[in-house]
């Protein structure tokens, strides 16, 4: 059953934390709406990509230009069954947007389910919406988590709505995560079938 996912991107997100959660999610028949405050539909960001070599941080380079396809004003979060926070250097300033927080928010109280990777957790600590889960980042975010009241695991996690990894090396195991959390939301909000 397709659902409705919104992902919140801005400039400097990481490339492949915005690319491939939208393209799989896609492929597997989802409907999949990216915002970014203050952008409207057709326009992009700027996305970077973050290499991993034996340094003691991500390198970063200049990604491609990633298109938002929904104007974030005209987003009403009720109308969506799930959220995917993506990482890289933007969500250090979403999280300045009370919009942003609200709408993560949202989600959370819905208890829909939720998808953050790398540094995207940093919104959802912003938002205040993390005491009491169980969860992981990218490793130098894991302060900021634990300061907002959550318990650090060192790898990917599924606890109640939320699912979250590291970095994008984890996709493979945070989307089948994710998608197996959709399906099973899914299911639990199928019609049951009438009577003959």
């Amino acid at each position: 059953m397709s659902q409705q996912i919104l992902m919140i991107v801005g400039d400097f997100g990481e490339d492949y934390e915005l690319m491939v959660p939208y393209q799989t999610l896609e492929a597997v028949g989802h409907d999949v709406d990216t915002v970014c405050p203050e952008k409207e539909a057709g326009e992009t960001v700027k996305t970077a990509i973050h290499d991993f070599r034996g340094d003691q941080t991500y390198l970063e380079e200049r990604g491609h230009d990633f298109e938002v396809n929904t104007t974030f004003d005209a987003v009403d979060p009720a109308d969506y069954d799930a959220l995917v926070v993506p990482g890289g250097r933007a969500p250090e300033y979403l999280r300045t947007y009370d919009a942003v927080l609200d709408t993560v928010r949202h989600f959370f109280e819905a208890e829909k389910p939720v998808a953050a990777l790398c540094h995207g957790p940093q919104i959802l600590a912003a938002a205040g919406v993390l005491d009491g889960y169980e969860m992981t980042a990218y490793p130098a975010v894991r302060p900021e988590v634990e300061a907002a009241g959550c318990s650090w695991v060192d790898g990917v996690t599924v606890d109640g709505n939320l699912v979250t990894g590291q970095a994008w090396p984890d996709h493979p195991e945070w989307l089948a995560a994710f998608i197996d959390l959709l399906d099973a939301e899914s299911e639990t909000q199928e019609p049951a079938a009438a009577d003959d």
